[in-house]
């Protein structure tokens, strides 16, 4: 295994923990029992890799392959538990949490497209779907709007887009590897904080800011 595919699956494993602990918290506030809890912790980490596995044909999804991810998930959502009902602080430290999958798991899902020769538009959907996949479950499962979906979620797709482009124009020019990983993912994270901390938001309808 090379430095590059190291420090992808690293990124990989970080997404899915981050992931699942979002899950399982998001599980822990709206009062479900212990295998809603596990079971949203597992969605939620798992679901965009195995969609991104699928799209780039790599078969059985890694998932299903790797024991380490399943462990991963469900040692998360089980610790997830052992923290005291969500506060304030802790909700912050969810939506934090949230940006940080969403950074990760762009970046391997673009570097995956790239290294099954898809092409850049293409490495951008495969990479904006793995980022939003597992949030976007998550969401539906604990029957909320999802982020992606509503208003005054903030910049959300629109960081996981950017942070593929970024992976598919460094395979174009040669210049793929962990420190072009890294950045791409820290544009993707710091640009989704900012989002939350300034208000930025996609462009709305007409009707919608005349409300």
């Amino acid at each position: 295994m090379t430095l590059d595919s190291t420090f992808v699956s690293v990124l990989d494993y970080l997404g899915v923990f981050v992931f699942a602990l979002s899950g399982a918290w998001l599980a822990i506030r709206r009062d479900l029992d212990l295998v809603g809890v596990v079971t949203l912790g597992l969605v939620t980490g798992l679901a965009g890799g195995v969609v991104r596995d699928v799209l780039v044909a790599d078969l059985p999804p890694v998932a299903v392959q790797e024991g380490w991810l399943l462990a991963i998930a469900g040692g998360a959502a089980l610790a997830a538990l052992l923290v005291p009902r969500p506060d304030a602080a802790l909700e912050r430290l969810v939506v934090g949490l949230d940006a940080v999958g969403l950074g990760l798991f762009a970046i391997v899902g673009a570097t995956k497209a790239a290294e099954a020769g898809i092409g850049i538009v293409g490495g951008m959907v495969v990479g904006t779907v793995s980022a939003i996949g597992g949030g976007l479950l998550r969401d539906v499962l604990a029957d909320e709007v999802p982020q992606v979906f509503r208003a005054d979620s903030r910049l959300y797709v629109i960081p996981a887009l950017l942070g593929s482009l970024i992976i598919g124009l460094a395979w174009e020019f040669e210049l793929e590897g962990p420190i072009t990983e890294a950045g791409g993912a820290i544009t993707v994270i710091a640009l989704r904080l900012l989002a939350l901390q300034y208000g930025w938001h996609a462009p709305l309808p007409q009707r919608h800011r005349a409300a």
